[in-house]
Parts: structure tokens; C-alpha cells; sequence
């Protein structure tokens, strides 16, 4: 499913061209790797941007300069082939000294924010190796469920006393597994929102507090979402007007039934097949019963979305909103991940409809049809 966690890292422009100020220097050493080359990588918030490829020489010592403008750090990685070396954060002026060994072990000099990112990488990595060893093991619900727990307390404590420090911003991205991040709630926007006003007022041009503070406003805003929508039965709905296959616009409450199933999605592969081997059989068997389906596709690309319907010949009612991943939808009600779906009964949000497949909808169908 398509997950618009977005949230989380956005790319964003290269760096910049420095005219002036002081030079960085990375001078380095590679053991027993005389006559190689190592790869220098700029974290372009991200994903890794290749700076250059440098030799070292016969002792395995090489020098680099890169390019770093004032008041703006930047996160610069040393690689060989697919191996990352070394990880330092490094501000204009700053003249580093690493020793690293071919299996990524490294000591760093002249750097009080690489030392730091060193820690928290070491860290984060202990984190995980346990959690994959907790995963064999017969507690390893409870086991897993406690470490996380202790992890995320002692980063919570982490980046509260360096609220000034960079080395917080791939802190608050850490993930448990590609599905669920380390600072997973909606609540954390607070915290990231305080780390930003902090951040801005060392770091005002960094490219990394900008990313963090886009992240903090999406959750804040997922935030107010779930609270509106715990709220649903004094408020009702949060009604969408948006343009069908014809380009005519299409309202929600002006198309409720006795069961209307609110229905997000987008012209994936995989989602078109749910379409037909999940959502027909649904519409087929319950919409003469009272059901409606408001199908909203978030696709930018509405040709494929057009396609799709008509390939499809989807029955119900089909609408667009272009603005895809930008769309205020997502936040207004909630959407961490496609497709996803809501039911309005009697003119509100079932807040307590818990349905996550087929099996949970046509149950939930009977119940109600």
C-alpha cells in the first residue's frame, strides 16, 4: 500500500555554491587500502548526492575540501564501493581528522557534531540489532514492545538536551522497520515543531530544518485530523466537492445513502486489483441494500485515474483530486496509507467502524444493511 508517511525525507535543492568563507577540510585515512579510491556523499536530506571519488594514496591517505557555506552544516558520508565508512557533520571551517578501517569502524577529530553523530548512529544501530534478536526469541511481543519503549524514552531525552544540535534531525527520522518510525504519533509534531524553533535559531538557512519542520506541520496537521474526527458525531463530516470522469464537480453530502463508504485510493497496480477482487463484490452485493461508495482517487496523474475507471467500468461514484500526496484530504481525515476507507451513517463519521479488509467491510455491511 502506498504510504504517505511521507512522511519520512523530501528532496530538496543541491548545495550551494559557496564564493566565500572559510575552507572545510576532511583529511582522511584508509588502513590498508593504499592506491584506492573512497566515495565522498552528501546526504541530500534524502538520498545520498556523490560529491567525488578520491584516491589514496600508498599509506591510504587521502585529503578533501568540500564545499560548505556558512551557518549551514552539512551531513557528509565516506564510502568505499556500497560501504559506508565514516558519517560526519561537518560546519563551514571545520578541519576533520578519520581514521576508518574497510568494515566501517572510524574516529573522527576536529568535529564536536560528527562525534555526536557517531554516538547516535552507534546507538540506533545496537537499537536494531536488538530488536532483530528479540524477534527469535519466544517473549518477543513483550521483549520488542519494551525495548522500543526504553529506546524511544532515551532518544526523547537525547533530543531534548541537543535541541541545538543537527545530530537530532536524523534522530527524529529513525525507523523500527519501513512501516513504523521510532517518533511514530501524531503528537510528535509538538516536539519536532520545538526542535525546529530551536534549530532556526542556530541553523535559519539549513535544508535539514526546513525537512524537519514540513514534518512537523504534517503531523500536527494528522494531529487536529484524528481530534475532528474523534469529535465526528458533534461535527459531522468534513464534506468534499471534487470533479468527476466528465470534469463536473461531484459533492459527497449531496450523494449520501443509508451507508456511504468513503473510499480512498489511487490508480496503483495493486489498488486497481483491490478494486476489482474487493470493492466490486462489495458494491455488487449491498448497493441495492442501501450502500453508496464516494470513491476519491489522490492521483496527480488523472489521465491514468480516467483510464482506470472507465477500463474498470467502476459503478459508483468516481472523483479526482489531483493534488495527490499534497491534497488537504489527507490530513482532514487521517491518511497514513492507500486505500483507506471511512463509512457515514446517518449524516456522521462511524469513528468506531474498525474495518482493515474485505472480510472486516462486509461484515461491518451486514451489520448495518
Amino acid at each position: 500500500m502506498k504510504n504517505f508517511k511521507l512522511l519520512t525525507l523530501v528532496a530538496v535543492a543541491g548545495l550551494a555554491v559557496i564564493s566565500c568563507g572559510k575552507k572545510t577540510v576532511i583529511e582522511g585515512t584508509l588502513e590498508g587500502c593504499g592506491n584506492s579510491e573512497v566515495i565522498v556523499k552528501l546526504l541530500d536530506v534524502n538520498r545520498f548526492q556523490v560529491l567525488d571519488t578520491v584516491k589514496t594514496n600508498a599509506s591510504g591517505q587521502f585529503s578533501y575540501k568540500p564545499e560548505i557555506a556558512a551557518g549551514q552544516p552539512e551531513f557528509i558520508y565516506i564510502f568505499r564501493g556500497n560501504k559506508q565508512l565514516a558519517s560526519l557533520l561537518l560546519e563551514n571551517g571545520d578541519k576533520v581528522k578519520v581514521q576508518m578501517d574497510s568494515l566501517g569502524n572510524y574516529s573522527v577529530e576536529g568535529s564536536e557534531e560528527s562525534l555526536k553523530l557517531q554516538q547516535v548512529e552507534k546507538d540506533y544501530n545496537s537499537f536494531l540489532k536488538d530488536i532483530r534478536d528479540i524477534a527469535y526469541s519466544e517473549d518477543s511481543g513483550p521483549a520488542v514492545s519494551r525495548r522500543y519503549i526504553s529506546y524511544y524514552r532515551d532518544r526523547l531525552t537525547y533530543v531534548m538536551k541537543n535541541s541545538h544540535s543537527l545530530t537530532v534531525v536524523p534522530v527524529l527520522f529513525q525507523q523500527v522497520n519501513p512501516n513504523m518510525m521510532v517518533f511514530d504519533q501524531p503528537t510528535d509534531g509538538i516536539l519536532m515543531q520545538n526542535v525546529c524553533d530551536s534549530l532556526k535559531t542556530v541553523y535559519p538557512e539549513s535544508r535539514y530544518v526546513r525537512v524537519l519542520e514540513k514534518e512537523a506541520i504534517r503531523r500536527l496537521a494528522l494531529m487536529n485530523a484524528d481530534s475532528k474526527l474523534k469529535n465526528a458525531r458533534e461535527v459531522g463530516y468534513i464534506d468534499i466537492t471534487l470533479p468527476g470522469l466528465d470534469g463536473r464537480p461531484i459533492t459527497l453530502s449531496e450523494n449520501l445513502d443509508k451507508v456511504t463508504m468513503l473510499y480512498f485510493w489511487s490508480s496503483t497496480a495493486a489498488q486497481k486489483m483491490y478494486n476489482i477482487d474487493a470493492i466490486s463484490p462489495l458494491y455488487e452485493e449491498f448497493h441495492h441494500k442501501g450502500l453508496e461508495i464516494y470513491s476519491v482517487a489522490l492521483d496527480s496523474d488523472k489521465a491514468a485515474w480516467a483510464a482506470a475507471v472507465r477500463n474498470q467500468n467502476l459503478p459508483w461514484i468516481n472523483v479526482c483530486d489531483i493534488r495527490g500526496e499534497l491534497s488537504p484530504l489527507i490530513a482532514s481525515y487521517g491518511i497514513r496509507s492507500l486505500p483507506m476507507v471511512w463509512f457515514i451513517v446517518d449524516g456522521t463519521i462511524d469513528v468506531n467502524a474498525n474495518v482493515s479488509n474485505e472480510a472486516d467491510i462486509r461484515k461491518y455491511l451486514r451489520k448495518k444493511l
